[in-house]
């Protein structure tokens, strides 16, 4: 699935915008604060009805206007075309149409391309907190294996149960037997949910080694799935939480489980996120990234649509080439530069250069020449 053009209305800074995509690489260039990241994250609304830069969805709207809309027209593999519609307003439910139907959420429509993305600030990823980066991982897993995301959700679902019930045991209102059903449901789909993150990994592991040595990590890079519980199945996660029942109702909460599990990325054995510099913490997250899309082009025949912001300006010459090289390799993908000689062959046939100011795009997207 190809992304043909983007509309937006009263999006950020932006009363009304198209933006057309190339076949392969599209460069969006212009000064800081033009509007470039602004189009990205329209790119990505549309794609999968959220934000990658906040969850204050309020900041969507131009100021001045309470609703902002999205377009996304795509075409398929078999030339079949779909249009994607996205419409916020704060305090109401996300409008999301896939060809004029309502739709729940988009993140399981076919018509809509898998997308991944790089923003400065998602270097969290790397070394931020461990719940980031297991949404992260959950998120991997829905897309290579689209029915795992309903394992997700009914483990957060369950958790969310067993957590309500120890609050009402500890107000003594509960019964602290109840536990033990909601030690088993919690363990059922917690069992699978690290199968799966577990899987995922296995996939990926190689495929990280191999572009994290490409991109600048020479040194054994390595990405490892790191679970709370050493449970085998769902007996013995079972078990753990019932071993566990006491500490739990002294402190109100499930402690033990999936939901603390972390992912770590290594180079020559030591964690990126304690030991990395920024420049290693940078390619391990864009080795990540690509391996994701190696991933996914393997597993489910295409690859995802890459975004990636302001990603040029931190990297020497050489990696700057390697990696324009693997964005026009497969699939489509979009980058923003304040220099377009930062982007080596964006001035050559085939690649579309769009110049933004002030929010304003050029009047067409245009193909450079040489």
């Amino acid at each position: 699935m190809r992304v043909t053009a983007l509309h937006l209305r009263d999006f950020r800074n932006y009363e009304r915008a198209e933006l057309e995509l190339g076949e392969q690489l599209t460069v969006l260039a212009g000064p800081n604060g033009a509007g470039k990241t602004n189009l990205l994250e329209g790119l990505y609304f549309a794609c999968t009805g959220r934000s990658p830069r906040t969850s204050a969805e309020r900041e969507l709207p131009r100021h001045g206007v309470s609703v902002a809309r999205v377009t996304l027209a795509t075409r398929g593999d078999d030339g079949s075309e779909h249009l994607i519609e996205a419409g916020f307003a704060p305090g109401e439910e996300k409008a999301l149409r896939v060809d004029g139907s309502p739709v729940d959420s988009l993140l399981t429509a076919p018509e809509r391309p898998l997308v991944s993305v790089f923003l400065p600030d998602r270097l969290e990823l790397v070394k931020g907190a461990p719940a980031g980066r297991r949404s992260h991982l959950d998120s991997l897993v829905a897309a290579v294996w689209p029915a795992g995301a309903a394992t997700r959700v009914a483990y957060s679902r369950a958790l969310a149960q067993r957590n309500a019930l120890l609050g009402r045991v500890r107000a003594g209102v509960g019964s602290a037997a109840s536990l033990s059903t909601w030690d088993a449901e919690l363990a059922r789909h917690g069992a699978q949910l690290m199968a799966d993150r577990a899987a995922v990994l296995g996939l990926l592991g190689p495929l990280f080694v191999t572009r994290g040595a490409q991109l600048g990590l020479p040194e054994h890079p390595s990405v490892e799935y790191r679970p709370r519980s050493g449970a085998a199945d769902a007996e013995e996660l079972r078990a753990e939480l019932g071993d566990r029942h006491e500490a739990d109702l002294e402190r109100g909460f499930t402690a033990h489980g999936p939901h603390r599990d972390d992912l770590r990325l290594t180079h020559a054995g030591r964690s990126l996120r304690i030991y990395g510099s920024q420049g290693q913490q940078r390619v391990g997250l864009l080795a990540l990234l690509f391996a994701e899309r190696d991933l996914l082009q393997a597993e489910r025949g295409h690859p995802p649509l890459m975004l990636l912001d302001d990603v040029m300006s931190e990297l020497d010459r050489d990696r700057r080439r390697l990696l324009a090289d693997l964005l026009r390799s497969e699939g489509q993908s979009l980058v923003t530069t304040t220099d377009l000689d930062h982007v080596p062959g964006a001035r050559d046939p085939g690649t579309t250069v769009i110049e933004v100011s002030d929010g304003i795009l050029s009047a067409t997207p245009r193909r450079a020449a040489a």
